[in-house]
């Protein structure tokens, strides 16, 4: 076994997305952190100057997380209308991700987080055109439902996860994802 006492940068990054998941960043302390990890805080001011060190460090490994797997995932797929198809499914599955997205919504005052999740959301409104673009709809109503379709993304995570309202059954989740890609995502126009 390893020895806890030479915990690496990355286990504390690591430790930090999963702090931030379940409790929100405001939750994202030093000592209490190092009592999860069965470490001294020494360990921790050997990789970190401070707290906001380690949420800059963790928030650059999520976003750079969220853009390799957005590329990997939905690149592979040639048609365009199956490859958003594809992105639609695959997001809408609850994950890490989404509740780490969820819990950064609800801080948004802290000027780390805010930068991050402008250019995410940026990045993913963005792709979300270009893939719209690709099915044939002219720049305008490519981005209009680019911003659509990631409106209704984040405000599902909201309302699932920030407002807890009732958890829907898998089957009737599974018809909700197929409405949505059957609303958003037109035929081939072109």
């Amino acid at each position: 076994m390893a020895d806890r006492s030479r915990l690496s940068a990355d286990a504390w990054v690591e430790a930090a997305l999963d702090l931030i998941a379940e409790q929100g960043v405001a939750a994202l302390a030093v000592e209490p952190l190092a009592r999860r990890l069965g470490v001294t805080k020494g360990s921790f001011y050997w990789h970190f100057d401070s707290r906001d060190a380690l949420l800059e460090a963790a928030l650059r490994r999520w976003e750079t997380r969220d853009q390799e797997s957005l590329a990997r995932e939905a690149d592979r797929i040639a048609d365009p209308r199956e490859r958003l198809v594809d992105l639609f499914r695959r997001t809408s599955r609850e994950m890490r991700t989404h509740v780490i997205y969820s819990a950064l919504l609800k801080a948004l005052d802290h000027p780390s987080v805010r930068p991050v999740m402008q250019r995410l959301s940026q990045r993913r409104i963005q792709y979300l055109a270009l893939a719209f673009r690709a099915l044939g709809l002219n720049r305008r109503d490519a981005l209009n439902r680019a911003r659509l379709a990631y409106a209704a993304y984040v405000g599902f995570l909201q309302l699932i996860l920030q407002l807890r309202l009732q958890r829907i059954d898998p089957a009737d989740y599974d018809a909700y994802v197929e409405h949505v890609v059957d609303t958003l995502i037109p035929p081939m126009l072109a």
